[in-house]
Parts: structure tokens; sequence; C-alpha cells
């Protein structure tokens, strides 16, 4: 269990911790000069059972308030210290302001040095605090009277401490990653980097890789734990634990960042909450108000967008989303502090509802309805909630990633009427996926009667004809789901309905087969439609109508009037395209040109008609490949079915 100290200035948060513990957590040459806690400070209390008590003193100064929010974060237990002589001051209400928005819901309420004061001041000062945590909604805090000098109350305390420890002091899922907000960054001779904080989620073990979170591809191996100055082989959540890693220099990390396991690294820049305003602010908070956010020991600028409403009302709540100018690690649950731009008073606090805010469509009911679900305290009816208002799905990486879990904190057979794609990392309710099924086929009857001569779109126009919105990755499944089932048909890259497939009447057809090997013997020069016309002996007219018409059904491909070319040929062109643009992703017709030992106006003509088809996109002189389009892929799109997981699912 981790206790922190907070209260005013000189009301004996170090003298209590020094009592307890007998550690001097005032370790600063300046701290000692001037008699005032600057940083956080540290100590420990074993316990009769083996195990130690870990202490935080946080500073008590009003220009200190986001180093005791640091600590304050990172604490289950809080002992609000307030001085008999003094009585109630200022820190002492922001203090117990920031540990309500924060959550703390374990603590006491210290009354100290009692040995300054008479028993009718005591009296009063007690019945001061009452009702100051009567007012905080924190009115089953035990009250107690302590000097630290004479010892008074002390034995209580030390009971009280150890009753609570060994009560469960965390009621985060098991499941989670480890993750470690950055308070102390240090070297020690012999070992190298080391850091410190107080462990989050998850557990560490000596030999494990890990990664500061907003670079993940750069890992350290622990190379060794220690807790409250013990060399353990590993560490847990509600522990205070010092890391030396294995790699890391001291440059690359500061106070501030976050050490976790490398499986749910991230950062954001825009995510929604659940905002509380302050009971003692004097003005609603709205939308657009600048603000210092403070998450754990992590610290950004933030701007404030309420959701369904202009403004939040002092002691109300609503949804919000915060826009950072820098991002930020951040994860669903995490508690979080606002202060006002100026850094002088506490105005908000909450709790992150989804790490992956959207720009758009963030004020409607559906969305604001999605947030009500993300308020659940258990794992599984968020997620639940989230796939009733996810139309296409979510990916099963992300989603797990976001809420701090490296694997299912559950079985995912308990969800209802779910489908999961290709290796389960695609995941949609299956309601939503009859929908998007039944949407592509009304969009394939819808193209076929206002298109009748074609075959049907290619897969990039069906996806913006059906689900624009739609990600690219269940896009491509729904695609390979349909098709496997036999609902719809491909060829060439489009897509059609079985009974609609452009026909060509038995002549034309014939005439086909006379024309195709023609034009694949042409390879990357074939012949044009009056060449053709003359081997064949038949009129250009009904060449050119007949090649018009194969190019509707995606058995030839028209590049210019008059010019076509086999697929089998444009998908070679498209690879030797794949392979000029391979360094950058774009592609010149100089360079073109010479790949394909076509002229330069050849080579443009095909440039052009891939910028035509959706293959590439033009910028300036360059042809930029888009990565999305699947008309020429360079492997076909595996087959693949959505399963259905759960009792209540059904096939």
């Amino acid at each position: 269990m981790i206790v922190g100290t907070a209260g005013h200035i000189d009301h004996g948060k170090t003298a209590l911790v020094h009592a307890l513990t007998g550690t001097d957590t005032d370790r600063l040459p300046e701290e000692k000069k001037r008699g005032i806690t600057i940083e956080l400070g540290y100590a420990f209390m074993p316990t009769p059972d083996g195990k130690q008590i870990g202490f935080i003193d946080m500073p008590g100064h009003e220009k200190l308030v986001k180093t005791m929010v640091a600590g304050a974060s990172g604490i289950d237990y809080v002992l609000l210290l307030i001085a008999a002589d003094d009585g109630i001051m200022p820190q002492t209400r922001e203090h117990l302001t920031v540990l309500s928005l924060l959550n703390v819901r374990r603590g006491a309420a210290i009354v100290t040095k009692i040995d300054r004061v008479d028993d009718a001041t005591l009296r009063a000062r007690q019945q001061e605090v009452r009702a100051l945590l009567d007012g905080a909604g924190l009115g089953f805090f035990p009250v107690l009277n302590v000097s630290a000098i004479r010892g008074d109350g002390m034995a209580e305390l030390r009971d009280l401490l150890l009753h609570e420890a060994q009560l469960p002091a965390r009621t985060d899922e098991a499941q989670k990653a480890f993750r470690m907000g950055l308070d102390r960054v240090f070297t020690l001779n012999g070992i190298g980097t080391v850091v410190a904080g107080s462990i989050a989620t998850g557990e560490v073990h000596v030999g494990d890789m890990l990664c500061l979170a907003h670079k993940a591809d750069q890992t350290y191996r622990v190379r060794s734990l220690q807790v409250h100055g013990r060399a353990v082989e590993s560490a847990s959540a509600g522990q205070r634990c010092a890391v030396g890693l294995a790699g890391l220099e001291r440059s690359a990390v500061e106070r501030g960042q976050m050490l976790c396991d490398p499986a749910i690294a991230r950062s954001t820049s825009r995510f929604d909450v659940w905002l509380e305003v302050a009971a003692t602010e004097a003005e609603a908070l709205r939308s657009g108000t600048l603000v210092h956010l403070h998450v754990g020991t992590q610290e950004r600028m933030a701007t404030v967008a309420a959701l369904g409403q202009a403004s939040i009302a002092p002691g109300q709540g609503a949804y919000a989303q915060l826009v950072l100018q820098q991002p930020i690690d951040i994860w669903q649950g995490d508690r979080f502090i606002l202060r006002d731009a100026s850094a002088t008073r506490t105005v908000a606090g909450g709790r992150v509802l989804d790490v992956n805010g959207p720009a758009r469509y963030r004020q409607t009911p559906q969305r604001l309805a999605y947030l009500e679900t993300q308020c659940a305290d258990d794992a599984a009816s968020r997620l639940q909630g989230a796939l009733a208002h996810a139309p296409f799905g979510l990916n099963k990486n992300d989603w797990l990633r976001g809420q701090g879990f490296r694997e299912w904190p559950f079985d995912p057979a308990s969800l209802r009427e779910v489908a999961f794609g290709q290796g389960d990392e695609w995941m949609i309710a299956r309601a939503h996926l009859v929908d998007s099924e039944n949407g592509i086929m009304r969009t394939l009857h819808e193209f076929h009667a206002r298109y009748p001569e074609e075959i049907g779109p290619d897969l990039q126009r069906a996806r913006r004809l059906a689900a624009p919105r739609m990600p690219m990755e269940l896009w491509s499944q729904l695609i390979a789901h349909l098709l496997e089932n036999g609902r719809m048909a491909r060829r060439n890259g489009f897509l059609f309905l079985h009974e609609h497939g452009v026909q060509l009447a038995e002549a034309e057809r014939v005439i086909g087969e006379r024309v195709l090997p023609l034009l694949l013997d042409g390879d990357f020069d074939p012949p044009w439609v009056r060449d053709v016309a003359a081997h064949t002996g038949l009129g250009e007219s009904q060449i050119r109508h007949v090649l018009s018409r194969m190019a509707k059904g995606g058995d030839v491909f028209q590049v210019v009037k008059d010019l076509y070319y086999h697929p089998q040929t444009v998908q070679r062109l498209a690879c030797i395209a794949r392979e000029v643009g391979a360094q950058d992703g774009s592609v010149t017709a100089a360079a073109f040109r010479d790949a394909t030992a076509l002229g330069r106006k050849r080579a443009i003509q095909i440039l052009e008609f891939f910028d035509r088809i959706g293959f590439f996109r033009r910028s300036g002189d360059s042809h930029v490949l888009r990565s999305a389009c699947t008309l020429f892929p360079e492997h076909a799109i595996p087959p693949t079915s959505f399963s259905e997981k759960g009792a209540g699912n059904s096939a």
C-alpha cells in the first residue's frame, strides 16, 4: 500500500512521516535550509508480516500543486493533515479537491500539532475538519489527533495504517499490463540508468523488456528492481519501485514519461472523458477553455470541448473531449486533474473513457450514448457497449492496447452476438455485420440498375459507394467473406452480382476470343483498334464496339481511346510501377519509361490511366501510389470467414 500525505504547508507532513518511519523525506539541501518540502519525498514502514507500507510526502506550497498531483496520482491511501493551531487553510481545501477529483476514496484526516492548543480549540478544529470532509463527500474518513513531537495518537495511527494495509489496495483488473509513471531518473555506478515511480498497473520482473510509451520500437531489459531500498525479483501495482534498465541512456529519459510493457505502448492527442468541475469554482467551465492537464507525472496544455452542452457548471459532471497541443501517454480509466491556464487553481478532474476521441461527429447523440457505455467498471461490458455503437467494428489489438491489457481480461466467448474476422483481429457486432453485408449487396443492385452495360464497380469505388467510412481492414475481410459465401463475384478487380455479369453475344464472344491473344502478344505495346481490325479482317467499328463491351466487363482495360490492354499485361505494369516506387511511393514518367522500355508518351499514357482508375494519384510531376488501392493487389485477398463466438451467437 502507498500512503500519501497532503495538506497545507507547515502542517507537519514531513514530521509525521519521520515519526512513523524514521526517515527524513526532505533530502534536498534547499529543503533542509528553508524547512519546506519542494520535491516528493519517499519512505517506508515495515509491517509485522514482513511487508512494507510506502509513503509519499507531498509538498504543501501553493506553487507546488503540480508536484502534489504527480504524487497523489500514485497513492492508495491519503492522510490529510490539518494543523491544530492554523486550522483549515487554502491548500488544505485545494489538496482535498484534487484528492476528490482523483477519486482517492481511502484515507483519514489527521489533526496535527495538538500539543500547541488547548482542549477547546482542538474540539473546534475537529468540528471544522468533520464539516470539511462532509462537504467533500468523504465523511467516512476517520479523524485522528496526533503530535509527532510528543507521540500523542501515533500508536493509534500506526494501528489504522497496518489494518488498512491488509485490505486489497487496488481494484484494477489483474490482467492489466505493467506501466509506471516516472518521477525520478538518475544513474548508479555498475547499474546505469535507473528510473523510479509508483507502479500504476501490472507486474514487472527482472529480465522483462520494457519501453517508454511514446517509443514502443525501442525496448530495454530490466536489469534490476528495488522496492523500498530492497533488491527484488518482481514488483507489482501499489508499490514504489526503482527499475535499472540496460541500454537506456540517461539523456533519452526524463521525469514525467511513462515506462510500460511494449504491448500497450501508445500516445494520443485527443481523448474523451467524464469531466467533473470542482464545486469551488465560481463559474462554469466552457468549451474552448485552455487548461493544464495533469495525468500521473505528466503535464500538458489542453483545450476543453464539452460534449452535448456548451459548458459544465461547478459541482456538475458531463462528457467532454480534451484536445492536446502535444501527445500524452494515457489509457482508459486513468484519472486526471485540470488546472486553469495560469496554473493557480484546480478547476476540474475526471476519468478517461476513450483514448481515441474523434475529431468529427463527437457531439452526436450516438457518440454520447457510446461514452455512457464506457463508464462501466468491467472490461467485458465496455467492449460490448463499444461494439454496439461501432457500425464498422473494432480492431482487437487497438482496443486491448487502449484499455491497458496485453491479453484478453475475459473469455471472448462470453461476448454476445459478436463476429470475429480472420485471425480474430477484427470484431464486429453480428447486427452491424449483417447491415454492412446488406448495404454492399444493395449498392451492387443499384449500380447494376444504373449502369447495366458495366460489369460492376472496382473494390475502391464499391467502398466509396457502400461504406466510405469503413476501415480498409474490415472492408477487405468483408468482401472476401461475401465472395467466399457466393453472394457476389469478382473478375479482374470488379465486383458484381452473379445474375448480372455482362454477357457478350455469341458473335461478339467469338470476336473477343480472336482479339485477346493479339492484345496479349502485343505485351506493353499492344495494337491499336485499327491494327486489330486490319489483322482480323473485321470492321473498326465492330472491333471498337466489342472491346468497349469487354472493358465494361473487366476483360480488357482501355488506356486511351482505341488502345486496349490485356488484364495480365496491366497487372505486370502495375507490379513494375510498384517496384519503381518502392523507395518513396512515387513514380515519375522518366523512371517508368526506363523500367518498361516504352516511349515517354506511352509511359505517360499508362501512368495517367493508373491515376484515372485510382491506382495512383497525381502529385506535381510524380504519381503517388495509393496505399489503400486494391485494384491490382500484390497478393490476392485470402479467403476468410467471420466466426461467431459466444453461446448467444448464431451461425
